[in-house]
């Protein structure tokens, strides 16, 4: 753990000299990213004199916010993209859909980019269908109460650790119709629901002031993967598999993956030149 530790440490400390010295470099004109918006939070703390009421945020702090969102990151979004290709190739037609879309906004002639986000709709739709059905913390983070309160007719007494079922939450009949256990990107159609937890539908990454911060990251990670796969590979199972065939068998933990991987045989689709 301790040598982990010194090679993780390393690491970050060269990430944060880096951004520290290209935005000395780019003064003007510099957007950055979010490193790079932490930077003069931990400069203003740095230079706050000692009798000054600020938030102080030194450069461990400042790691340990950067591996937060890496570690928070990862396992999460490589268990929704695989999520996504599962639920895909065992609905073809939802799988031919999203390849149409992919071909007519973005063209057969190169990759998707972040910047063709917003122009695919049904992408948008697959991905928030697959976070309602496979939330990849159903249980999401325990909350504590604040203060006495009843909630139909449950009383919960102040300091109680409160946890929230999120996975049933996105399965509940009443809320998503009879068909709701049923992989359906469709059923957004026309709708306003975001995963932002707004009315407390569809809350992957939680709701309100508690939700996930990485929740604008995650989404992009995971949108522009899942539609990078689709569009550049066809895939077909092995051994005369059958997508009715597919084991979707969950594996619970603190992130809830799959107990099998994915296996599929890909077939490049793009123009050759673009490989």
């Amino acid at each position: 753990m301790k040598a982990l530790n010194k090679v993780s440490d390393e690491f970050l400390e060269k990430i944060i000299d880096e951004h520290i010295q290209v935005a000395k470099d780019h003064q003007n004109n510099f957007k950055g990213d979010f490193i790079d918006v932490m930077l003069p939070l931990m400069m203003e703390s740095k230079n706050a004199a000692e009798d000054e009421q600020c938030y102080m945020i030194d450069r461990t702090n400042f790691k340990a916010i950067i591996l937060d969102m890496l570690a928070a990151a990862m396992d999460t979004s490589s268990i929704t993209v695989e999520w996504s290709l599962f639920e895909l190739l065992r609905h073809p037609k939802v799988l031919r859909k999203l390849q149409e879309e992919l071909n007519d906004k973005v063209g057969i002639d190169r990759l998707v980019e972040e910047e063709d986000l917003v122009k695919l709709n049904y992408l948008d739709m697959v991905v928030k269908e697959v976070m309602r059905l496979h939330p990849v913390a159903p249980l999401l983070l325990p909350h504590e109460s604040m203060k006495d309160t009843t909630i139909n007719g449950y009383h919960i007494p102040k300091k109680s650790r409160v946890i929230i079922n999120v996975w049933a939450i996105q399965r509940d009949p009443t809320i998503w119709s009879d068909n709701a256990e049923e992989f359906l990107p469709e059923r957004l159609i026309g709708t306003d629901i975001n995963v932002r937890g707004r009315d407390f539908q569809l809350m992957p990454f939680g709701s309100g002031c508690r939700g996930c911060p990485g929740l604008h990251l995650g989404l992009v990670v995971v949108k522009l993967v899942v539609a990078q796969l689709v569009h550049c590979f066809d895939r077909e199972l092995p051994s005369g598999m059958s997508p009715s065939d597919l084991d979707m068998t969950e594996q619970f933990s603190l992130s809830v993956g799959r107990a099998n991987h994915l296996l599929a045989i890909p077939t490049y689709r793009l123009l050759s030149g673009n490989k």
